[in-house]
């Protein structure tokens, strides 16, 4: 098995010898083992106190994936745009592996906070260029991951202020520029 690359549909064993692991299947009709993705093969020895004593075949895809946003995860996004009723944001870390592809999250009008909801400002809440430490609530639609900041510790982590400089929270609903002293409103994410 110190084949360099294999390709979907190549024999990798038969199943009365190895077990299929992560991109590897088993035919039926031929009990035999399938690579199912192009990659590296590796060979996993059983643990000693499995009942099956078979080694795991497993083919490790040559592009390694980036981490892809589910729910219930925390992700850092950059928000984009922000509407009367929601804002957008690009995904750039699930938890704390970076995304190598391009996801979307939406933050509702209903998902900023957990109190006072038909009191959100969105404009007040975010502005284009912060970052904010979320929670991926559900797949949402086509273009976007469903976000929410209602929590304590989710929302802005870091702002830009208009001179430039990055502000520094002084409560759960402000920062300030620490050149001008000016305060603008966000929802700020208490950091531990």
């Amino acid at each position: 098995m110190e084949k360099e690359l294999v390709t979907p549909g190549e024999i990798m064993g038969k199943a009365s010898s190895m077990k299929a692991g992560r991109g590897v299947y088993v035919a039926a009709h031929n009990n035999t083992l399938y690579a199912s993705l192009t990659g590296r093969p590796s060979i996993i020895p059983p643990s000693p106190d499995s009942l099956d004593q078979r080694p795991t075949v497993e083919v490790t895809g040559h592009k390694a994936h980036g981490a892809v946003p589910e729910p219930g995860s925390v992700v850092i996004a950059r928000v984009t745009k922000v509407m009367a009723r929601m804002a957008s944001a690009d995904i750039m870390c699930v938890g704390p592996k970076s995304v190598r592809e391009k996801f979307t999250g939406t933050i509702r009008q209903q998902d900023v906070r957990a109190t006072e909801i038909d009191k959100v400002d969105m404009h007040s809440s975010f502005r284009p260029g912060d970052i904010v430490r979320a929670l991926v609530l559900s797949l949402g639609d086509a273009r976007a991951y469903y976000l929410t900041t209602a929590k304590n510790e989710l929302g802005v982590v870091s702002a830009e202020s208009v001179a430039g400089a990055t502000m520094v929270p002084v409560s759960w609903t402000e920062m300030q520029c620490p050149l001008t002293g000016q305060i603008e409103q966000r929802k700020v994410a208490k950091v531990a």
